[in-house]
């Protein structure tokens, strides 16, 4: 029986998911174009159609379709299977269904994640029909809330699109329909549906009464309580489509509690990774070529409404200044940047829209995008604008300026306004125009604005280039200190992990979405495929082969990886299930060679790689006996692993 994986491959190829994200170019036998992962100017990305693989000689990164669409949308194996199964034409349900790939993996034995994914898909639709079809007690509160979004402007078709809801004016309400589900506390908590009340003296506790009397009588709660309540609910899905999160608009507002309500970081969602409709506006950002960035959901969804679909929303979480996170997850920016470079920032038009606008722009800019600047007056938000006139709105963001322009417009315009003395123009350049002309790439670019400070304010156009390389220093100075040791640092790059030839040497098996090298890809078919194996009582020599990857690995390596694997064991296994079908027999064992050689294979290299590096530094050490004989040891150690790799290439050729 044919796996997912093995129909995917047959009816969608490399070239097709490929071209769908980047523009590719005939290169002989193969495709080649700019680097999706890094910045380059230079195609140093291919495309090799008759291996179905993918690498990039500039920044290591490599894999299949399934790696590549991983990797570019920040997504865990199961969202791109997911995704390209869509593309395929292909029904996991009806799969799963015909007793295939998954069969074995029943809620019992699913992983964490996915439990918590179902978990997530269950609220949504709970609060779905809490929306539309809400009845008995709850039917006047339902029709209350359908009236508050269609007062909003929000059609009944957009909001089946989005799939709002409504979390009614109850403690217990969804955690009582998932407990029903037979979802654990356990995974409702994490999915951050619900919480616990903290211990308070003398206090009721929610839709608990009150035990003791007197100050010192301590209030625990036993049961959870929902974390939503009297809330319109807008599920926040990843890239695939998945309900990760939620964010929630009060309905009736009590002026002690948060306007707007996100869930809490959990195992599916970080804050910084995610943009709110990213999952609906990722086709149009990139077929236009650029995306409309706005704070709130009602303005991403009003937006969709009016038609302007490659829009998203950071509905309250901030812009990660990096693309990528410490754990190897593209954040939020970084997976808008990777669609198209061209951001619109439409931020409200309060004082507080504008300081969030300015430090985005600025995130934007470091991060070699091109940004501009919509300006909305009037102390409206997008969403006021699409209700008055969706007209009204894409003129708006049809007279966006670059934001180096937008910012000397309104120093001009304010020097004007106040009629300040010419001396008053400087300090205001310096603060509010320069560092934005810093973070812009490309000398040729900053000279442009440079000479339109010199024509607008008649200024000296040597003095405005000083200023700039002051400000530019100061802010160096800045970042250097920011980073000292101490204080915020490591940030990672934008290239893959591995990237810079340092790798995961010790630690391959990634806990995060996106695998990024061969051998994290290797290490986690491998251990996966063993997990699975364990699992259903392969007549297979489980014990020897571990044993062999201790052996290839060494002690140190192969306990980093166990101690990595321990978490995700049970998502790998249902990977391997799907990868290498049901078949656990003796027939499985020549996936296993092929991937004990590869996994040998990169380990040699990466070896090999550490010791050049060594002798690299050793060399420069001419007269220093000691180092001389580290040398020699470090060349005879290269000459046996260049042996080595000899005989696993000529055995691959077998």
């Amino acid at each position: 029986m044919s796996t997912p994986v093995e129909k995917i491959k047959e009816r969608v190829t490399i070239e097709d998911v490929v071209s769908s994200y980047v523009k590719l170019e005939k290169a002989g036998k193969n495709f080649r174009a700019r680097c999706p992962f890094h910045n380059e100017k230079t195609p140093s990305f291919y495309v090799t159609p008759d291996r179905g693989t993918f690498y990039c000689f500039g920044c290591g990164a490599k894999g299949d379709i399934f790696s590549f669409v991983e990797q570019f949308e920040g997504l865990d194996f199961m969202g791109s299977l997911k995704l390209l199964a869509e593309k395929a034409g292909i029904d996991l349900a009806a799969e799963r269904a015909k007793g295939g790939w998954g069969a074995k993996a029943d809620t019992a034995a699913k992983s964490e994640k996915e439990r918590l994914y179902a978990v997530m898909e269950a609220s949504a639709k709970f609060f779905e029909e809490n929306l539309m079809l809400g009845s008995g007690p709850y039917a006047a509160a339902a029709a209350e809330a359908r009236e508050y979004v269609k007062k909003r402007g929000i059609t009944e078709e957009t909001a089946k699109d989005f799939r709002l809801g409504f979390a009614p004016k109850e403690w217990r309400l969804l955690y009582t329909y998932l407990r029903e589900q037979k979802f654990t506390d356990a995974e409702i908590e994490k999915a951050g549906l619900a919480k616990r009340p903290e211990p308070q003296l003398g206090m009721a506790s929610p839709g608990g009464s009150n035990v003791g009397s007197g100050s010192s009588s301590v209030i625990q709660e036993k049961n959870p309580y929902d974390r939503f309540r009297d809330r319109i609910m807008f599920p926040i899905n990843d890239s695939s489509g998945r309900v990760i999160a939620f964010s929630g608009r009060i309905l009736h507002d009590d002026e002690k509690s948060a306007k707007y309500l996100n869930s809490p970081d959990t195992p599916l969602y970080t804050k910084s990774t995610v943009l709110y409709g990213i999952d609906k506006a990722k086709q149009d950002i990139r077929l236009k070529n650029y995306s409309i960035m706005v704070e709130g959901q009602m303005d991403l969804v009003l937006s969709h409404q009016a038609g302007i679909k490659n829009t998203v929303a950071v509905s309250g979480t901030a812009l990660a200044d990096t693309v990528m996170s410490r754990d190897n997850v593209v954040n939020n920016l970084g997976i808008v940047r990777r669609l198209s470079s061209n951001v619109i920032l439409a931020f409200d038009s309060d004082s507080a829209g504008r300081k969030a606008a300015m430090r985005s722009a600025q995130i934007a800019l470091s991060l070699g995008m091109d940004v501009k600047i919509a300006q909305i007056v009037g102390g409206k938000d997008p969403a006021d604008m699409v209700l008055e006139d969706p007209e009204s709105w894409k003129s708006v963001l049809r007279a966006a300026k670059p934001i180096v322009e937008f910012q000397l417009d309104a120093v001009m315009a304010e020097v004007e306004a106040d009629k300040l003395d010419a001396r008053k123009i400087p300090p205001l350049l310096r603060e509010r125009v320069l560092p934005f002309i810093v973070a812009v790439e490309g000398t040729m670019e900053k000279a442009h604005y440079v000479k339109m400070i010199h024509e607008r304010t008649r200024l000296d156009f040597d003095a405005i280039r000083i200023d700039l390389k002051d400000v530019e220093r100061k802010l160096a100075a800045e970042k250097a200190a920011a980073a000292a040791p101490g204080k915020a640092q490591n940030r990672p790059s934008d290239a893959p992990n591995g990237a810079s030839g340092q790798g995961t040497a010790n630690n391959a098996i990634l806990s995060g979405t996106a695998q990024v090298t061969r051998l994290d890809m290797i290490s986690r078919k491998l251990f996966g495929l063993l997990a699975y194996l364990t699992r259903e009582k392969s007549p297979l020599d489980i014990d020897g082969i571990r044993a062999a990857i201790r052996r290839l690995a060494g002690d140190e390596r192969y306990d980093n990886l166990i101690r990595s694997i321990g978490p995700f064991e049970e998502e790998l296994a249902l990977e391997a299930e799907v990868f290498f079908g049901s078949d656990t027999g003796p027939a499985i064992q020549k996936n296993i060679d092929e991937l004990l050689l590869n996994f040998e294979e990169d380990i040699i290299k990466q070896e090999m790689s550490a010791a050049m590096a060594q002798l690299a530094t050793l060399e420069k050490k001419k007269g220093d006996s000691t180092a001389e004989e580290h040398a020699h040891e470090l060349m005879k150690k290269c000459q046996v692993l260049g042996i080595r790799l000899s005989e696993l290439a000529h055995k691959r050729n077998l």
